[in-house]
């Protein structure tokens, strides 16, 4: 399995291909560096500063931080990624969030993002009734 710190061009124009409309969860699945490549402490150091900002950028831009947990185990298939962290983060549309993603402000701020994260999966989500455990909203 592949991990990653940036998406690349195809993925992003995948992304924006995408005929749904609405608002876009991206589950965030993060793996930390032990140590921050800044030597400014640990990787979950210097990404918490990155997300304490980034969590500003997405609440300005009309979306909203849904939820973050520490990952303590995994119950279900195989892995060779230990992902520390999982996120949710809703953003208006696709297009949103690659604006925002790309914005200047981001940009500033991703050096802290880059000194901390050793790679991640991000996974774009659109609700849907599945066999009955949930309504789309």
């Amino acid at each position: 399995m592949k991990i990653a710190v940036n998406p690349d061009p195809d993925q992003i124009a995948k992304l924006l291909s995408s005929e749904e409309s609405g608002p876009v969860v991206m589950l965030n699945l993060l793996k930390f560096k032990d140590t921050a490549d800044d030597a400014s402490g640990t990787g979950v150091e210097a990404y918490a500063r990155y997300a304490e900002r980034m969590r500003e950028i997405v609440e300005r831009g009309g979306g909203r931080f849904l939820w973050s947990g520490r990952i303590d185990s995994q119950v279900l298939g195989e892995s060779d990624v230990d992902f520390d962290v999982a996120a949710l983060v809703e953003y208006p549309s696709r297009s949103a969030f690659v604006t925002i993603a790309s914005s200047p402000e981001v940009q500033e701020i991703g050096v802290h993002r880059a000194a901390g994260l050793e790679g991640q999966w991000l996974l774009a989500c659109t609700a849907a009734a599945v066999g009955g455990a949930g309504t789309p909203s």
